[in-house]
Formats: C-alpha cells, structure tokens, sequence
C-alpha cells in the first residue's frame, strides 16, 4: 500500500540495500580507522593540539614543546576530513539510491567504484602517491556520488 514504511524484514531481504549496507560499513570502518591513524602519527610525532594530551611528556615549559604542528600528521588529517567531505553524502546519497530501486549490478557497480576510489585515495594521501592519483582517485568517487543522486532525481523526481 502506498504510504506504508518499509518493513526491516523488506530491507534485509533487499539485495541492494544489503549490497549498500556492505559497503557502507567498509568505508566508515575505513574513515575509522582514519583516526587511528591520525592517533598514531599524533603519538609517533609526539605532536598535540590539547595540553592535556602532552602530560605524560612532561608538566609545563617542557610539555609544551610538544603542543605543535606536524607535516605527517596534517597530511592524515586532511585525508581524513576528505573522507568526511566525501563519504558522509555517499552514505546518505547512497541509502537513497539503494531504495530507489536499481538494478543489483549497476547499484554494486556504483558501490565497489567508490569504495575502490576511496581506498586508493586514502593510500595516495598517505604513502604519498604523485598527482594526479589522489584527484582522479577522488574524483572517481565523486562522480559516482553524482551519479546516483541522478538516478534518485530521476526515479523520484519530486521537485
């Protein structure tokens, strides 16, 4: 009936919803692990933005040295708010998509190009590989985000 909500046992038994709930929980599990990353080069680096974080280095003057900027450390930084810039639509963006009704191989298609372009993303940022790699790798991930935010707009043209 028009107007009900889909029940759980519907989505689960969705092989596009399960197909994005696979690769929506690779790429936050890889956003994730991210701030590890970013914990670890803070910890190498003995580089921290909060006083706090610098105790077990010292107590005053001698602990402050360590609250400063680190090249290795901003670099994952930044790769990970890209991921947040790029991911977090994909999330939403993508639920749509999955319930929009595609077929099963273009909706894999879909998710395995952008989970791929991600994954080379975050290993360009961080290895670092030349340009234009990390551009291509996220402009890849970019356009498939636009191309499913198409075919909602397209299966669901409300506006």
């Amino acid at each position: 009936r028009s107007g009900e909500m889909a029940k759980l046992t519907q989505l689960i038994d969705n092989e596009v919803f399960r197909a994005y709930a696979t690769y929506a929980t690779i790429v936050l599990l890889k956003m994730m692990l991210m701030s590890l990353i970013t914990a670890y080069f803070r910890i190498t680096r003995k580089a921290f933005v909060n006083p706090e974080d610098t105790a077990s280095f010292g107590k005053g003057e001698s602990a402050k040295k360590y609250l400063r900027t680190d090249p290795d450390v901003e670099r994952v930084r930044r790769g990970h708010l890209n991921d947040l810039e790029n991911i977090v639509p994909f999330l939403g963006i993508g639920l749509l998509y999955a319930l929009s009704g595609p077929e099963l191989s273009t909706a894999l298609l879909h998710f395995r190009i952008f989970v791929g372009a991600r994954i080379v993303h975050t290993f360009a940022y961080l290895i670092p590989l030349p340009q234009p790699g990390r551009g291509l790798s996220w402009a890849v991930a970019y356009t498939v985000t636009i191309s499913m935010a198409y075919k909602v707009l397209k299966t669901a043209l409300y506006l």
